[in-house]
């Protein structure tokens, strides 16, 4: 999930909670310890760590499901070289479909496979295997449908990766069943507390994370556009392929505030891209940066780099 600060200072401004929303906002029971230690041996920061209903949300927008925690994970290194892999990736095999499906319009209606950068004039640009799950994240959503920009905005975001001619591609399909990654609605709590998107790694077996959970409100709530929402798609595509946050040792580089460490890179790994930079900035609009306006974030030619080179 992104969750972004500038948007959550908003929603603080605006968001009226009346006692008829009290079953959304019933507290969720305390995290067990022995999770936190389990996170915490795993190289993540637990600070704010969340229950949903997949397991686990963490560093704002990223799910740790039981599956997850079990799981003995591969270590994969890569030469410290900005942009940053868990170690576990998607299995391609040297080509490898990823299909993605969304209830949205034109659901029936194509596979967004050779979009290039949708409204984005031909930039190339931006956004594990768990069960697939209805309406959760904060005690259900409203309308489980996308509307027509969301779709849009789907088909600029698989424009993007597919743009880049990597051994993985994405492509829509028109059902859900049999789908690698599922497209559903954040609840609506999650929702009024500017939380945009939500998704995991991939799996120890090879296989991308298997939900997005997205806000349905950024358009008509916050007025963002079709661009700025495939960056938000993007980004949640960038962790169920085995992407971390670029700026992961520092969140203050894009979300502001005190700096915060999301966590150390062992064993869940987050490993340096050969032929990237060093260290993150803000300028520099990297795709998985933590924390974002709104704006639009086509892929900078660090991320192209680092896309390349896993995929």
């Amino acid at each position: 999930m992104i969750r972004f600060s500038y948007l959550f200072i908003v929603l603080g401004l605006v968001v009226v909670t009346s006692s008829c929303e009290k079953d959304d906002m019933d507290a969720r029971g305390e995290v067990p310890q022995e999770v936190i230690s389990k996170l915490t041996d795993m190289g993540f920061n637990p600070d704010g760590i969340e229950i949903v209903d997949e397991g686990y949300r963490i560093e704002r927008d990223i799910i740790i499901t039981e599956e997850f925690l079990k799981a003995e994970h591969t270590e994969h290194r890569v030469p410290h070289a900005e942009q940053y892999s868990t170690n576990d990736l998607v299995a391609t095999g040297g080509s490898r479909t990823i299909t993605v499906y969304i209830d949205a319009p034109g659901s029936s209606s194509g596979n967004s496979t050779a979009t290039n950068g949708g409204g984005n004039n031909g930039n190339s640009g931006n956004a594990r295997g768990g069960k697939p799950g209805g309406g959760g994240g904060g005690g259900g959503g409203g309308s489980t449908q996308f509307d027509q920009t969301y779709a849009d905005a789907l088909a600029d975001a698989i424009g993007r990766y597919n743009a880049e001619n990597l051994t993985i591609s994405f492509q829509r399909v028109t059902s859900q069943n049999g789908a690698d990654i599922v497209f559903t609605r954040l609840g609506k709590r999650d929702e009024r507390q500017g939380i945009l998107g939500s998704a995991g790694f991939p799996t120890t077996s090879g296989d991308p994370y298997g939900e997005i959970k997205m806000s349905g409100i950024i358009a008509s709530t916050y007025g963002w556009s079709q661009d700025a929402i495939a960056t938000v798609m993007a980004h949640e595509m960038g962790h169920c392929i085995g992407f971390r946050h670029t700026d992961y040792f520092n969140r203050s580089i894009s979300c502001g505030g005190s700096p915060v460490n999301e966590g150390p890179a062992e064993p869940i790994g987050a490993n340096h891209i050969p032929g990237t930079p060093t260290g993150a900035s803000l300028s520099a609009g990297s795709w998985m940066l933590s924390c974002t306006g709104g704006g639009n974030r086509p892929f900078n030619n660090d991320d192209k780099t680092a896309l390349d080179y896993l995929y």
